[in-house]
């Protein structure tokens, strides 16, 4: 059977399968890939790198004069603040939606939308997600705390079906955080989301542009092997407001200073040019791979057009399911 809902149609997609605007990992290649496979690529500007993100754009823009698909462009909103100007970078690219996080959507809405583009806004809380809607989000995404990077403390299976009764009946609600496979999204629509957003398991894919080993340790990691907190941020020197923190794989920067943050905060200093070296040439025992607790169903690097098939076999299958059942159920009393 063939999964149909509000995001489908909306964004014109085959699929209710959205690709995470992972900073830097979702670039054009990634983009494109997701797009192709029937679900929605978007291209992951995050802090607002503008050399990358002109780079990548002209890749998607060339990509659609032969083969036309549709694509967003994701931002961390604060960025856009600092840097207005790649805004108009990414709305003269054409794109079917923009994806904000983290930020006030509302001094962009109206250019977006003006622009014939779709509004993506990631929230937390419900109180997040009212606010996104009368600010002229178009689609909501209910990220739980157990997605990768940057989120709070509410958990996907309460914070789903809380945001769809506040605003389901507007705008349709995406489910993201924990979801790897086809009954994650399964579940997603029985929480009455309208489809899923994937970022772990689109990193652990052949097109993501993240280092190979980053993927290497996703594969072989498990959901315990994760951790939510502050230290990836302090030993950066990007400090995030309260109370968001990041979830990334443990290594062993986070086990030297995991209970000592404060600490940690007092040298950040000392420790940003060993962390910005790691990071540089791929030394992930201190340097994060930022990864959900969905690494645990993450068997391989695969083609993302694999993913998004063996996602969608197992969905329709066990949506199926549960409509025949629901029939049976129903015939029998």
């Amino acid at each position: 059977m063939a999964i149909n809902t509000q995001l489908t149609a909306l964004l014109r997609i085959r699929y209710p399968i959205l690709l995470a605007a992972m900073d830097l990992v979702a670039d054009a290649r990634l983009t494109l890939a997701v797009s192709a496979a029937g679900g929605f690529g978007i291209l992951g500007g995050g802090y607002g790198n503008a050399d990358w993100l002109k780079r990548e754009l002209a890749l998607l823009v060339e990509a659609r004069r032969s083969t036309p698909r549709p694509f967003g462009v994701g931002f961390i909103t604060w960025s856009l603040a600092k840097q207005p100007q790649l805004l108009d970078q990414t709305l003269a690219a054409k794109p079917d939606a923009v994806w904000l996080a983290f930020g006030d959507p509302a001094p962009f809405a109206d250019k977006i939308k003006a622009a014939g583009a779709k509004l993506i806004c990631q929230v937390q809380t419900v109180p997040m997600a009212k606010d996104a809607v009368t600010k002229g989000a178009d689609i909501i995404v209910a990220q739980g705390t157990e997605a990768a990077g940057h989120g709070v403390s509410c958990g996907s299976m309460t914070l789903v079906p809380a945001v769809v009764d506040a605003v389901g009946h507007k705008v349709p609600v995406v489910m993201a955080g924990g979801v790897g496979d086809g009954r994650g999204l399964a579940a997603a629509l029985m929480l009455g989301a309208q489809g899923v957003v994937l970022g772990t398991r689109f990193y652990a894919s052949e097109e993501a542009a993240g280092d190979p080993n980053a993927k290497a340790r996703i594969v072989a990691a498990s959901g315990e092997d994760t951790l939510r907190s502050v230290i990836f941020d302090v030993s950066r020197e990007n400090l995030w407001p309260a109370p968001y923190t990041g979830r990334c794989l443990i290594n062993d920067h986070a086990r030297r200073w995991m209970g000592r943050e404060m600490e940690l905060m007092r040298c950040m200093s000392e420790e940003r040019d060993a962390f910005v070296t790691a990071k540089q040439r791929g030394d992930f025992d201190i340097a994060p791979v930022i990864a959900g607790e969905v690494v645990g169903l993450i068997h391989d690097v695969a083609p993302a057009k694999e993913i998004v098939e063996r996602m969608m076999a197992e969905a329709e299958r066990l949506v199926g399911g549960a409509q025949v059942e629901a029939g049976k159920k129903a015939a029998a009393v």
